[in-house]
């Protein structure tokens, strides 16, 4: 990490972290993190930010596809089939009620900005606009050439310094940090909650169809019934421990105002820690409300929807 100091007084030698600089930029959480386009009208020049990662893709896709497997399962093969009109209807509605906010929360995990430093923002330009006092150091990414806001760490493949970046997860093809933990938390809440349900479920279905002997239990044949339950018991247990295991550590961190990282580096705070009900209105914005569960709170889709590059295509962000 390169350190940049300056003023007289300071000229070649370290201070401590405890001057470092403090968060200067504004950050907008459909953007990339670049400058806007010369001569674009406002808005014209923001970016979808998408993470073009090979594995990340991959472990996207499959997310998807296990949920969307777990939706057809529980709603062709155990609800759709049943005699209980309220049973499957109010199952259904729960079931897929969930499924879509963990969807929603995906989305909004994989295509918020974590909080990306601009690249290359360390010129002697926007140094000097930055009007620090002498004997103020601020730290330099020999990496991504940025200005090392404090708590922010340079992911290798984001390719960009993270503000409060947690960790780097391939299943939502984004870095976990300052701007989208709020999603990541409750998209791991979410999995949990419909692995749980899909897991009941799929008891209560094999309790039923064993005691009627598989007769009218389903619409597919005993045998092709019983494979898609059983994956789906296996792919619930896998889902319901991972995310547990997430959600438990997310919400850890968060009363703890400490990311993975700064606790894994055993990194000395040298910021003012916002504990328990504090850290958590501060990840989940303002006091608790139902909002803090609602993955469409604050979601722009218009201007998602319209954010075009100046060539008429949609624009990422790498």
């Amino acid at each position: 990490m390169g350190v940049l100091a300056l003023g007289k007084e300071s000229e070649g030698r370290m201070q401590s972290s405890g001057h470092r600089l403090r968060d200067v930029e504004q950050h907008h959480p459909l953007l990339g993190g670049e400058e806007e386009l010369d001569g674009a009208a406002p808005g014209e020049g923001e970016r979808v930010w998408f993470i073009q990662d090979g594995c990340g893709m991959v472990c996207a896709f499959m997310t998807w596809f296990l949920v969307l497997y777990a939706d057809f399962v529980v709603t062709f093969v155990m609800l759709l089939p049943s005699k209980n009109f309220w049973y499957a209807l109010i199952n259904g509605v729960a079931f897929n009620c969930l499924a879509v906010l963990a969807l929603t929360s995906h989305l909004r995990t994989m295509l918020t900005d974590p909080g990306a430093v601009p690249k290359g923002n360390a010129t002697k330009e926007y140094m000097d606009s930055l009007q620090l006092k002498p004997g103020e150091v601020i730290y330099k990414c020999p990496k991504c050439c940025s200005i090392k806001p404090e708590r922010a760490h340079h992911c290798s493949i984001c390719k960009r310094c993270i503000r409060k970046m947690d960790h780097h997860c391939p299943w939502v093809n984004n870095c976990v940090g300052e701007n989208n933990q709020r999603f990541f938390v409750l998209f791991t809440m979410y999995i949990a909650l419909i692995s749980t349900h899909a897991l009941v479920l799929s008891g209560f279905q094999f309790f039923t169809c064993v005691k009627v002997q598989w007769s009218e239990c389903s619409d597919f044949s005993p045998p092709v019934a019983v494979m898609l339950m059983i994956f789906l018991c296996l792919e619930g247990l896998l889902f319901l421990t991972f995310t547990a295991v997430m959600f438990g550590t997310q919400i850890h961190s968060i009363c703890n105002d400490e990311t993975e990282i700064e606790r894994l580096k055993n990194e000395k705070p040298t910021w003012e820690r916002r504990v328990r009900w504090e850290g958590m209105k501060t990840v989940f914005g303002g006091q608790p409300s139902l909002l803090w569960i609602n993955p469409f709170a604050g979601l722009r889709l218009r201007r998602l929807l319209t954010t075009r590059s100046r060539r008429g295509g949609p624009e990422f962000s790498v």
